[in-house]
């Protein structure tokens, strides 16, 4: 039996796990945490489906109100009550750069880049209320390039880029941020600033990983670092978004992912994250890596500390690095 069986999949047990967490405002963990996908997001009241994909059993477990829905509306409130943070900067499934790390500047309104498609009106008028900050953008630029990384800001009015599908013509915070943000801080969160840079398009885990370490610092700033993805991801197979229709592969390759994050010694977690892309069920589970190299970033951002898995939810693993 994996280890994961035995870790956090019930709201009694994440609130304990939560619970348990160490308050360190002088020292935050790095967080890696699922950030869902849009139909977190979807209204409940309408009656319909977000299409013909959403099962009840992807619903149950993604969609509003459902598990992961849950777990986030936990999550977000004990960050604030443990951490206290000056300011939040987080990595996205949904926003790649190739060679040159980009960083949110974007002043006293945070705009919003409703990059999904085929949903009704409703999902593209979300609110999501937040501000940037520009001493801490030009602070973690200012540490990519220490660690001999390309970085710079970018503008208001500057196009996002490529989130490993297309370009997008605008600027903006991107689903893999705002939609979960929601959940965890409120529709209007002005208190404490977010800035979100991107990760190497590469997907490379070791780059990644590099990307972790050189914000390290951040921790003892006072600044919460957290990457979100997803550990099972493949919009060619709607069944692996639940475990209750996810293949055997997709959910023995969840379940190594949550054992690998859960390793207590640091080298032999590093070890065995890095293997992961050697796993049978990989594949199966990403046909492309993008949602899964968050990881990375979050487990580089807290390598010389404990480790702890905070939700085992299929798919959707929430885990604090560096305790």
């Amino acid at each position: 039996m994996p280890a994961s069986a035995a870790l956090p999949t019930t709201p009694s047990e994440w609130q304990a796990a939560l619970k348990a967490l160490p308050a360190t405002p002088d020292n935050i963990p790095a967080f890696f945490f699922g950030h869902g996908s849009p139909m977190l997001a979807f209204p409940k009241d309408t009656g319909r489906s977000p299409g013909p994909a959403a099962s009840e059993a992807i619903m149950k477990h993604f969609g509003s109100g459902g598990s992961l829905s849950q777990f986030l509306t936990d999550f977000g409130p004990t960050l604030l009550e443990k951490y206290k943070p000056k300011g939040i900067v987080v990595f996205s499934a949904h926003w790649e750069t190739h060679g040159e790390r980009l960083v949110t500047d974007y002043g006293d309104e945070n705009p919003l880049l409703m990059d999904y498609y085929g949903f009704d009106r409703p999902m593209y008028q979300l609110k999501f209320s937040s501000k940037g900050d520009s001493a801490i953008a030009k602070r973690v630029v200012d540490l990519f390039k220490e660690a001999g990384m390309s970085a710079r800001l970018t503008a208001k009015q500057e196009a996002r880029g490529r989130d490993g599908r297309t370009g997008f013509p605008a600027p903006g915070l991107d689903h893999g941020v705002f939609i979960p943000f929601r959940l965890m801080f409120g529709e209007t969160f002005k208190d404490i600033p977010i800035i979100q840079a991107s990760i190497e398009e590469s997907l490379s885990p070791e780059t990644n990983w590099a990307i972790g370490q050189a914000v390290k610092q951040l921790r003892k700033e006072g600044i919460l670092v957290l990457a979100g993805g997803v550990t099972v991801h493949n919009l060619r197979d709607f069944a692996s978004f639940s475990p209750d229709t996810a293949r055997e592969s997709q959910r023995a390759f969840s379940d190594a992912v949550t054992d690998a994050m859960s390793i207590a010694d640091p080298r032999a977690r590093k070890e065995a994250m890095m293997k992961l892309k050697k796993h049978p069920g990989f594949r199966a589970s990403h046909p492309r890596e993008e949602h899964l190299v968050p990881i990375y970033v979050a487990a580089g951002a807290g390598e010389d500390g404990d480790v702890r898995v905070l939700s085992a939810l299929f798919g959707s693993q929430t885990v604090a690095f560096g305790l």
